[in-house]
């Protein structure tokens, strides 16, 4: 492009030079500085004043056309500094990020993919980004691709990665899809985030998780069973799902919570004077003493992040009274049971505890009837089924 506009630029300068010799001899003219003879004297004014106006007119084209060019040689450079802020800011991005075609072949790569990869930086060009993605996670990479490539919105999957010296690193994708100016999708971009360290973290905890157990009687209460709080034990679920509500003044329950595997409830992490537990569905559970978690760190750090886990339940189910429609209360808290207790069968995802129209009433604060009608409507269009188990399964296609 830099050739192009050099040329351009002598061309003009050409021009000018030539316009501007025009104009000196026609000044001579129109001055006398040049003998004519008699019979070309009477034509000569009206020749050389017509000579005069055009030569003007072609001055300040030319003037314009140099004006014209400098502005385009401005605009092309500021669009070349642009582009090298967004390349800049590409390549030396702290995450890894690609650009592919539609089969996941790569176009352009950052220099953090090259360090994850263990592979030059020139090098992953051309390359299928499945070819770096372990046998048993391709095939889901390959889905992540054709929903991407039908516009179908993805969340982040987590997949294990090897590098070129044959190791692996626990990574999370994120791509979203690029359009043409027709809406056609032409290519996809990828964020690629190491999380081996995280996932470290977790499977530690996990591990902290198993230990609760140990050492600690077990009990176990059967589905539609009370449960006990007591004033100084934090309950820690090993396996089943419970329920967390309260009484308003008409006496309609609310529900505040279900505690699923892994999480905990307890007295201390309320403060409502009518507090009631019920197990969902069979529970084992496993009882901490407050005095217990305070005098072990290691211990309280299990503890937290099961705390805040929630914590960010009940802002979600806050969220969700929030809604004014109570079709989309439901329609949030069926998506959050597929989040939270889903798991993926050919049909869609099952939410693997059954509940009852009275519960998904109260999470939803209407009443059973009402629940009972959206129920059927989502049917009818398509978004729910139930299994042979009266299990809600949630259609993914919708």
């Amino acid at each position: 492009m830099e050739n192009k506009m050099d040329i351009n630029q002598v061309d003009i300068e050409k021009f000018v030079y030539r316009t501007e010799r025009m104009y000196q001899r026609w000044s001579d003219l129109l001055h006398g500085s040049v003998s004519l003879s008699p019979s070309k004297a009477e034509v000569l004014p009206q020749a050389l004043m017509e000579l005069g106006s055009a030569s003007q007119t072609l001055q300040v084209a030319t003037e314009e056309l140099r004006q014209q060019n400098e502005e385009l040689t401005e605009t092309r450079n500021l669009l070349e500094i642009e582009r090298q802020r967004y390349k800049d800011l590409f390549d030396f991005a702290p995450d890894g990020y690609l650009v592919t075609d539609l089969n996941g072949k790569i176009q352009e790569a950052n220099r953090a993919c090259s360090q994850l990869f263990d592979i030059p930086q020139q090098n992953l060009t051309g390359k299928l980004i499945i070819n770096f993605v372990t046998l048993d996670d391709r095939h889901k990479l390959r889905c992540q691709i054709a929903k991407l490539s039908k516009m179908q919105k993805v969340g982040e999957i987590i997949i294990c990665c090897q590098k070129k010296d044959g190791g692996f690193f626990h990574a999370a994708l994120t791509a979203t899809s690029v359009c043409n100016h027709q809406g056609k999708v032409t290519g996809l971009r990828w964020l690629i985030r190491d999380i081996t360290e995280q996932q470290r973290v977790k499977s530690t905890q996990q591990s902290c998780d198993l230990d609760l157990s140990k050492n600690r009687p077990l009990h176990k209460y059967c589905r539609r069973e009370a449960v006990p709080l007591g004033n100084d034990i934090i309950w820690y679920v090993n396996s089943g799902l419970v329920k967390l509500s309260s009484l308003c003044e008409a006496g309609t329950e609310i529900l505040l919570g279900l505690i699923g595997e892994g999480m905990v409830f307890g007295a201390s992490l309320t403060s409502q004077q009518i507090y009631q537990v019920t197990a969902i569905s069979d529970v084992e559970l496993v009882p901490v003493m407050q005095t217990e978690i305070a005098a072990s760190p290691g211990l309280s750090h299990v503890i937290l992040p099961k705390i805040k886990q929630r914590l960010q339940q009940t802002e979600y189910f806050l969220a969700i009274a929030g809604r004014l429609k109570v079709e989309d209360r439901l329609w949030n808290l069926l998506e959050y049971l597929k989040q939270d207790f889903g798991q993926y069968t050919p049909m869609g995802t099952r939410i693997n505890i059954r509940f009852t129209h009275e519960e998904l009433a109260s999470a939803c604060c209407t009443t059973r009837v009402t629940i009972t009608r959206l129920v059927q409507c989502f049917q009818q269009k398509g978004l729910i089924s139930f299994d042979n188990r009266r299990h809600i399964i949630i259609h993914d296609a919708v």
